[in-house]
């Protein structure tokens, strides 16, 4: 394949500089809507085919209210369901990761689903009418698989299949082999942070703090790390490692351990990849391994944090040192993104706060706030009275429909 190279982006003549309103980050109403129109109608990354290996592993999902159950059925097929009891309403499954053994048997009251969904039956059968199997099943969710990810989307959304989200990256992933990535061993992780979801999507997208906030990221990147910004949806950065003598242990080592598997190409072999995903999640994309990550907004100033990562399916001793090493590097760079993140989410309440100015190396922030103004034109006004949000908002993308 060609290999991609580092183009300056022209920036639009009416580059808007001031991010969004600080009123965006703590309006209850404007995260409710959140909720409804980003993380129900987009899709959510759930897990890969891989961690589902046998019949009857599942993985669950929990996204702003919502509960999903994917497992893969008798006839190896990886399907998605609401993790929502028939009966009563119950969690199916309550683990975040498990195997059930030939049925899915509700924890509550016992009654029993086949592994694609249908009900098997109920606990005392006697005591109900007849319940038709498959109108009384599990109720299933969208689900689409993409180079091995599983994808679920609880509503209808704007989004086509992931295929399509995906295929400007086609030419440059097909080397990667994502088909055949294994779990790396240690599960999904989750945290909460004290935060509006926004605040870590607005530090994650710029690399233009990295010199500064990240010692370990600039020393294994130097000044080749930038990022391209939101285009249809996703958006990619990109660093080759830097040719020089490495300060740091952990980047000195990872350098000179990693050994990049044949099938990459001499720039991505000594390089990080990142692809992001509107509205929330990541694929970061290494030689020596594959991660995701993710957030969902929970409630007012609470935001839970999830990923994991996947190591390559022939994977050796020298491999598995050198994703230890990688991911010791993420880590420390995540831990230095708390303390950002927190201080972003501050901002917004403080009387001297009257919004930001991007640098053009913000681009992908701005790209990323100009796709959020597209779904919320409210953004572009001053705060509306409350409970009056979502109407304006409505009221202004009917404006935008009929001038379109």
């Amino acid at each position: 394949m060609s290999n991609p190279i580092r183009q300056a982006q022209a920036l639009p003549n009416d580059h808007d500089r001031k991010g969004l309103p600080a009123w965006s980050y703590f309006n209850t109403e404007m995260l409710e809507m959140e909720k409804d129109l980003l993380f129900r109608s987009h899709w959510q990354l759930v897990c890969h085919v891989n961690d589902l290996p046998e019949t009857g592993d599942f993985v669950t999902l929990d996204c702003v209210g919502e509960r999903a159950l994917v497992i893969r059925g008798q006839d190896g097929k990886v399907r998605g369901f609401h993790n929502l009891c028939r009966h009563r309403g119950s969690r199916v499954v309550g683990k975040e990761q498990g195997n059930c053994k030939g049925a899915i048997i509700c924890p509550f009251h016992g009654w029993v689903y086949n592994l694609d969904g249908t009900l098997r039956g109920a606990a005392q059968p006697d005591k109900l009418p007849p319940l038709d199997p498959v109108a009384f099943g599990l109720k299933a969710i969208e689900t689409d698989i993409w180079r091995g990810f599983v994808f679920v989307r609880f509503r209808p959304g704007p989004q086509p299949a992931m295929r399509e989200v995906m295929r400007r990256f086609d030419e440059e992933l097909a080397q990667y082999d994502l088909d055949t990535l294994m779990p790396g061993g240690d599960g999904f992780y989750a945290q909460t942070a004290a935060v509006n979801w926004k605040c870590v999507r607005d530090v994650d997208n710029e690399g233009y703090h990295v010199p500064m906030a990240h010692p370990g990221l600039h020393d294994l990147f130097g000044s080749h790390y930038y990022d391209e910004e939101f285009k249809d949806g996703t958006s990619r950065s990109f660093s080759e490692f830097r040719n020089a003598d490495n300060r740091l242990w952990s980047v000195r080592a990872y350098t000179s351990i990693l050994r990049p598997p044949e099938g990459l190409d001499e720039q991505h072999g000594k390089a990080w990849l990142y692809i992001g995903l509107f509205p929330n999640c990541v694929l970061g994309i290494y030689p020596d391994s594959v991660k995701f990550y993710q957030e969902f907004p929970l409630e007012f100033g609470q935001t839970m944090q999830r990923g994991t990562t996947y190591r390559l399916a022939n994977e050796d001793r020298r491999m598995r040192l050198s994703r230890y090493l990688s991911e010791r590097i993420d880590r420390l760079t995540s831990e230095e993104d708390e303390e950002l993140v927190r201080w972003t989410w501050e901002a917004a309440f403080s009387s001297g706060y009257d919004g930001v100015i991007l640098s053009d190396l913000e681009n992908c922030v701005r790209s990323y706030h100009d796709t959020l103004r597209r779904h919320f034109p409210v953004l572009n006004e001053d705060e509306p009275e409350k409970g009056m949000v979502a109407a304006r908002n409505a009221e202004l993308l009917r404006q935008q429909a009929g001038n379109g």
